[in-house]
């Protein structure tokens, strides 16, 4: 998942933005990003072996991949079939939510969390950021979350006891209060970065680790509606990207 950092002067900022960074890939990379891309998510070790092979992982690397995979929880494993863990499985749900949205038209009015749980240590806040960023708001002040009221999604029930959630509709232009929430620019620039490297990368590996860079900037993606946008954004252009891969990768590994 791409990070999200945050500091008293800008909060909601993507890492890694104003450019393309793709770190290398490696035997467990490349089966997770494998395995989170395709449904069911889960594949023999011979089809494994075959797949991961123009990445210049070898069999008993990526044996030994596997192996480390089951023990540190990542995979489970049954027979000579591996598949996601229950915890990757969530995270693939997360991937496949960032690919394929489910928004509806917008009315105007956003959704507002205040954090109303008091006494709660550094790791408990963190989680808590950590869960209202994944729902998409961001923090307009220390405790309040904002986003426009489009998504189609339940409001998590672990949330009731710690935020109070609202309707709302600011007074002043909604676009001003996007910009000021989002890093729209940075991100519609990385975005666009990672689209001109896609259309020049041939090589297996490159095309591979910039779609796993693709799914980690879909998930930092506010999905906002139209209306909030500015113009030439690149987040339609990355779906459809990674959609056509995705199918592409799920055609080779049933093949």
């Amino acid at each position: 998942m791409a990070d999200v950092q945050y500091d008293l002067m800008r909060r909601n900022v993507i890492s890694g933005s104003g450019g393309v960074e793709l770190p290398p890939l490696s035997a467990r990379s490349v089966v997770l990003s494998l395995l989170l891309g395709i449904h069911p998510p889960e594949l023999p070790v011979k089809d494994l072996v075959r797949l991961v092979e123009p990445f210049g992982v070898g069999g008993s690397t990526l044996r030994a991949a596997l192996s480390r995979m089951v023990t540190a929880g990542d995979l489970r494993r049954t027979g000579s079939v591996y598949g996601l863990s229950d915890r990757l499985l969530e995270r693939q749900r997360r991937q496949d939510d960032a690919v394929h949205p489910a928004t509806r038209p917008w009315g105007g009015d956003w959704e507002m969390a205040v954090i109303t749980a008091t006494g709660r240590g550094p790791a408990e806040r963190a989680e808590l950021r950590t869960g209202l960023t994944r729902l998409r708001l961001a923090e307009l002040r220390e405790g309040v979350w904002l986003r426009p009221a489009t998504l189609i999604r339940p409001w998590p029930a672990e949330l009731d006891g710690v935020t109070q959630y609202f309707t709302a509709r600011p007074d002043g232009p909604a676009e001003d209060l996007a910009t000021a929430l989002w890093p729209l620019g940075e991100w519609a620039a990385e975005g666009r970065a990672l689209l001109a490297y896609l259309a020049r990368a041939d090589r297996p590996g490159d095309r591979f680790t910039a779609f796993a860079a693709v799914v980690r900037h879909l998930l930092a993606d506010p999905v906002l509606p139209p209306e909030l946008l500015p113009a030439d954004w690149p987040g339609a252009a990355l779906r459809a990207a990674y959609a056509d891969f995705q199918r592409e990768v799920t055609a080779h590994a049933h093949a």
